[in-house]
């Protein structure tokens, strides 16, 4: 798994808005939509393409388009959904689909409970939407979903990471023979006692969408 923390002023600057607790869901959203735009210009760095030749006004010119068969984008609901955005203004040509994931907020582990994907991911590469990498069993259990379908490349776009959720990812995905690249806004600190990120920005689904009672 590699690990790619993205070190520029205006992440840094709209991740701290983020964070602070004052900001209200409206200017969250935006604020994670600029900011997921920003994270997926350096994680689609690997995107597939080929070449091709166009007419300029002049002359012929050399150049690429993208890979058939079409990137998939997949967000982990419910909070991956405001990342979505986000990321197909960057790649709007990709194919999207939908993954239901829960994690036990007891024991941390994560189940499907939803899924709209192709049956067959053979040859695919697929760019991952979650918020946050906490514990890694909710990130691991999506990629491995994944890549038992034939995804052969994996991207994870997380808003913030814990140094806890990479060992976890890692070993979570031991065996999985797909490389795996995690891009990230931010290494934070730790996890706190109930599995959240600190300093972190508390619960980005509550915080995208308010509070479900």
């Amino acid at each position: 798994m590699r690990l790619h923390v993205a070190d520029h002023p205006l992440i840094a600057h709209k991740l701290t808005t983020l964070r602070d607790e004052r900001t209200d869901s409206p200017t969250f959203r935006r604020l994670a939509d600029e900011l997921v735009t920003l994270l997926a210009y350096e994680a689609t760095r690997d995107v597939r393409v080929e070449t091709v030749t166009v007419r300029t006004p002049v002359s012929a010119a050399a150049g690429v388009k993208l890979a058939a068969p079409k990137p998939l984008v997949v967000p982990i609901l419910r909070a991956g959904l405001g990342m979505l955005d986000g990321m197909m203004r960057l790649l709007p040509t990709a194919e999207v689909g939908f993954l239901g994931m829960v994690r036990n907020e007891r024991t941390l582990e994560a189940s499907t409970y939803a899924e709209r994907l192709p049956d067959d991911l053979s040859g695919r590469q697929c760019y991952v939407l979650d918020p946050m990498l906490a514990t890694g069993g909710t990130l691991a259990a999506a990629i491995r979903f994944l890549v038992d379908r034939g995804a052969d490349h994996i991207t994870a776009i997380c808003l913030l990471t814990a140094p806890e959720g990479c060992r976890r990812l890692e070993q979570g995905l031991e065996g999985v023979a797909a490389p795996v690249t995690v891009v990230t806004a931010a290494m934070d600190e730790r996890l706190d006692e109930r599995g959240y990120i600190v300093p972190g920005l508390g619960d980005a689904g509550d915080r995208l969408y308010g509070v479900v009672g």
